[in-house]
């Protein structure tokens, strides 16, 4: 049994404006989210971490598996009326959020489709929330909202417009992101980039520099 819920996102509707997008509630059950949150990285910096960069248990190994597998691929690429066959995945893990985090922008370009799965529980404060957004200027006009509670993800389609942020939060707030690229020579840049990036916050947090709020 897949440890994603894939036929939900298989009956899901695309919403096409302003670009297109998927939101799903329980993408991963209660009790699998449970068990990955038991499993998830032990982080206390903020910023994007690859998984080959951290420890992690079985629960979450499964995660990234399923989600760098050929099942959601398919299930993506036929949603989105993408051929995703042979384009490489980058992921990378969140755990906490800055105060300056969540600005309107867009994707990168070499990006074609992007996955948050977000694994806190449920989401109370109204930062944090991301949005949809009309356009790169106003974090209030936005057409939808995904709080990031457990289980909770939004797929969409890397375009020119394709706008979103949230108002600011600072505190714990877990996601999985995980990109489909145009090419392995983008996500192997990709992987050296951040890699070296989270090299040297620990290298940071052995002198006490970087800890993030709680």
């Amino acid at each position: 049994m897949s440890v994603l819920n894939l036929p939900a996102l298989e009956a899901a509707t695309i919403n096409q404006e302003p670009y297109p997008y998927v939101i799903l509630q329980n993408f991963v059950s209660p009790a699998e989210l449970a068990e990955i949150s038991r499993d998830f990285p032990k982080i206390d910096m903020a910023g994007l971490f690859p998984p080959e960069t951290l420890k992690y248990g079985p629960a979450f190994d499964r995660l990234v598996k399923a989600f760098e597998g050929p099942e959601l691929r398919k299930v993506i690429g036929d949603k989105f009326g993408i051929d995703l066959t042979g384009k490489p995945t980058f992921l990378t893990v969140r755990t906490h959020a800055r105060a300056r985090d969540g600005q309107i922008h867009k994707d990168s370009r070499f990006k074609l489709i992007t996955v948050l799965l977000y694994l806190n529980e449920s989401w109370a404060s109204d930062g944090g929330r991301l949005r949809v957004l009309r356009s790169p200027t106003d974090i209030e006009d936005y057409v939808a909202e995904v709080p990031p509670d457990g289980g909770s993800c939004f797929i969409f389609r890397c375009t020119d417009n394709g706008w979103h942020g949230h108002k600011p939060f600072e505190g714990a707030r877990r996601c999985i992101q995980m990109n489909y690229v145009v090419s392995q020579e983008m996500r192997d840049r990709e992987l050296r980039r951040h890699s070296f990036s989270a090299t040297m916050k620990k290298l940071g947090r052995l002198v006490g520099i970087g800890k993030a709020a709680a």
